[in-house]
C-alpha cells in the first residue's frame, strides 16, 4: 500500500487525546497498564508522563504531537508492517504517518505481550 498526501493530512489531524484512550483500552484488554504504554511512549518521543498529560489536556494533534517530540534515535529499528504499510517503506515527506505508524507498532508488540527489552530496541554492539 502507498502512502499519500490525504492520509498523511488526516492522520496529521486527528488528536492524539481521542486516541490514546483506544491504545489504553486495547492494552489492559491484553493485560498490560497504563504505565506500559506510558514508558513506550516516553522512549519514543521522550515525553515524561507530566508533558504527555499537559498534550492530552490541550488536545493536541498528531501533527503537533509529532512536532515537540524528540524521536527516539533507535526509532529507526521499529520495521514490520501496521495497517498494511511496511514502516520502513513510507516516505519521509510523510512524517506524521510514519512516526504514527512507528508508534503503533510499538504499542502492537506491547498488546501481543512482547518483552519491554525487546519493544525499546536498542543497536546492537
Amino acid at each position: 500500500m502507498e502512502v499519500t498526501a490525504e492520509k498523511n493530512e488526516k492522520v496529521a489531524n486527528m488528536i492524539f487525546a481521542s486516541i490514546y484512550p483506544l491504545y489504553l483500552n486495547r492494552l489492559e484488554k491484553n493485560g498490560r497498564t497504563k504505565e506500559e504504554l506510558n514508558q513506550v511512549i516516553k522512549w519514543f518521543t521522550g515525553f515524561d508522563q507530566a508533558t504527555l498529560q499537559i498534550l492530552i489536556d490541550e488536545k493536541v494533534t498528531f501533527r503537533t504531537f509529532f512536532y515537540f517530540f524528540k524521536i527516539n534515535s533507535n526509532a529507526h529499528l521499529i520495521k514490520g508492517v501496521v495497517c498494511g504499510y511496511r514502516i520502513e517503506e513510507i516516505e519521509d515527506e510523510f512524517e506524521s504517518y510514519k512516526q504514527c505508524r512507528r508508534m503503533e507498532k510499538l504499542i502492537d508488540e506491547l498488546a501481543k505481550g512482547r518483552k519491554m527489552e525487546k519493544i525499546l530496541r536498542e543497536e546492537k554492539k
